[in-house]
């Protein structure tokens, strides 16, 4: 009989459904963590050694680190002046002693805030999973990291788990707020960044799981509003309650929390709850805070200022 790993040599594609799927292949192929299960499925499906693979999430990592230097450098404003120099505004309250948990804390706000106004100030971002939700992996998952001076093969695995996160969240469902609304997007990138948490500090698969299904089932139905249609208000902000739910989501699993409704029924109930949302609160800009009588005349002075 020949070997596990000699069956998985003679696979070309591999294919899933969800996350119960990818874990159930790990325990079939003997692949002890889910970073290296995804790691193998982005090596199968793209044709590419693992190697490669894993070289070309280096440079994601790097690209994060840029975003958040880039968005450090200066405050952040935009022409329609919502936002306005958020992350040098937090920094500010970190350096006069002001945080109310603990600089650690002021500091993920911080960084999230930078690498969302890059996005909305067309700077250089990585879409994890999405542009408008770019800033709650660089903010939340690498200061961590840093914080805790973990090694960089480390937090590249964890990437990994974040991407095969967002993949299993794809599959099922969307990553698109004009389709699901912000619980796609936010919902979404919380749930890989509080899964990539837990990942750098225990490989407990129900851990990861858990952690999530937290940060996803935190808001599902939240509906994706921006004012004058530009990913700044309320976008940027969602991207910190993100930020801060994934780190809670991540605390929470590996406290021994577990999640009663798995991942994978969690993203099928968002699946569903998207599909009911009306379209006004999907990205047009026709409901909620956009439909709001100061977002309608911001609205109304921007187009009348935009070239």
């Amino acid at each position: 009989m020949p070997k596990k790993t000699e069956v998985l040599d003679e696979i070309k594609r591999i294919r899933i459904h969800g996350l119960s799927d990818a874990r159930r292949l790990m325990e079939e192929y003997d692949i002890l963590t889910l970073a290296g299960f995804f790691v193998m499925y982005e090596s199968k499906n793209q044709e590419l050694p693992e190697s490669e693979v894993i070289s070309r999430m280096h440079t994601v990592l790097d690209a994060m680190h840029g975003t958040l230097r880039e968005g450090l450098e200066h405050p952040n404003r935009t022409p329609s002046r919502m936002i306005d120099g958020g992350a040098a505004h937090m920094d500010a309250l970190i350096r006069g002693g002001g945080s109310l948990l603990g600089n650690q804390f002021s500091t993920v706000i911080r960084n999230t805030l930078a690498a969302a106004e890059n996005n909305a100030c067309m700077g250089r971002i990585v879409a994890a999973p999405t542009a408008g939700a770019s800033g709650v992996l660089p903010g939340a998952y690498l200061t961590i990291a840093d914080a805790h001076h973990v090694a960089e093969e480390r937090i590249v695995q964890g990437l990994f788990v974040a991407g095969g996160i967002g993949e299993c969240i794809a599959l099922q469902a969307s990553l698109s707020g004009s389709q699901h609304g912000c619980q796609a997007e936010n919902g979404s990138a919380g749930a890989m960044t509080a899964a990539a948490l837990v990942s750098l500090f225990s490989e407990d698969q129900e851990a990861i799981e858990s952690a999530a299904a937290f940060a996803l089932k935190s808001v599902l139905g939240l509906v994706c509003d921006p004012i004058a249609g530009l990913v700044e208000i309320p976008c940027v902000k969602r991207n910190v309650m993100a930020a801060v739910n994934a780190v809670a989501s991540a605390e929470m699993a590996l406290a021994g929390i577990r999640t009663v409704v798995p991942f994978d029924e969690v993203v099928q109930a968002m699946d569903h709850i998207g599909r009911d949302m009306s379209s006004s609160l999907k990205e047009t800009s026709l409901g909620g805070l956009a439909a709001t009588p100061t977002a309608v005349r911001i609205a109304a002075e921007f187009k009348r200022i935009r070239p």
